[in-house]
């Protein structure tokens, strides 16, 4: 009988400790459905507005070919647009355009911003700061990366003798959307004479060299032709689109091609 009362005892004391158990030990929690993580299937369009005659630049410059050197197997792409506005102030940039000037008053306009300043950077359409903030440029990137596109945008291009000819196709474009193509010279040198920067040898990357806007159909597919500069060596081009919400400015799909590749990039 006593056995018994001793046995009874000890197994009400190991339920007790389990009880207690279940109230001190934390459960595993559940992972969270609607955590973003990084897949690999987001991208980071960097637009950076700059200028050979402005002395604050060549920073800016150097950052995005670190980035681009860093980056060059993630889908970040990148576009340096030289601004015409500091050509007045004693060097003629080479590379430079009104049309780009003109790009950068459009975000100023997206973005709510009272001027323009050189350099300055824009990434994915939405967010801009100076171009020289490395800090910030690199959380830009990430976050980009982290967020699923909208859309998607397929490229291939073909080079002919003084053209290159582009065929697209974009899915799920939203309305009041434009592809952006822009032909883009990998690397370039500058020996600069006059100016913020006079006796400088300047090094740039992924510079704009053309830009053509396109209004997208329906189907979102179509093809088109952009004039070649001469003496173009097929390996040190690129094209890059883009394809942009004309409302606010957001880019919702990117992709590159090379002049004889393939891209399926934005999605």
């Amino acid at each position: 009988m006593r056995s018994i009362k001793i046995f009874a005892l000890a197994a009400g004391f190991v339920t007790a400790v389990m009880v207690l158990a279940a109230f001190i030990i934390p459960k595993a929690k559940a992972p969270e459905k609607n955590k973003m993580i990084a897949d690999g299937k987001g991208f980071a369009v960097i637009e950076l507005f700059t200028s050979e005659g402005c002395s604050s630049c060549p920073p800016a410059d150097e950052l995005v070919a670190r980035i681009q050197k860093e980056d060059k197997d993630k889908q970040v792409y990148i576009l340096a647009f030289h601004v015409d506005y500091w050509n007045r102030l004693g060097w003629k940039d080479v590379f430079s355009s009104a049309d780009y000037s003109k790009r950068q008053n459009e975000y100023a306009n997206w973005l709510n911003l009272q001027s323009v300043y050189t350099p300055q950077i824009v990434v994915n359409g939405k967010k801009e700061f100076v171009g020289s903030e490395e800090g910030t440029l690199r959380n830009a990137i990430t976050a980009g990366l982290r967020t699923n596109p909208a859309a998607a945008l397929t490229l291939n291009t073909q080079k002919g003798q003084d053209h290159i000819t582009i065929q697209y196709r974009v899915n799920g474009a939203e309305k009041n959307t434009d592809l952006l193509l822009a032909l883009v010279q990998k690397a370039a040198q500058t020996k600069v004479q006059r100016g913020e920067n006079g006796g400088r040898t300047l090094s740039h990357v992924q510079i704009v060299r053309k830009m053509q806007s396109l209004a997208l159909n329906a189907g979102g597919n179509g093809s088109t032709t952009i004039a070649l500069p001469e003496g173009v060596n097929a390996q040190d081009w690129e094209v890059i689109g883009l394809v942009q919400n004309q409302n606010n400015g957001e880019i919702l799909a990117a992709a590159k091609a090379n002049f004889t590749a393939t891209a399926n990039m934005g999605k």
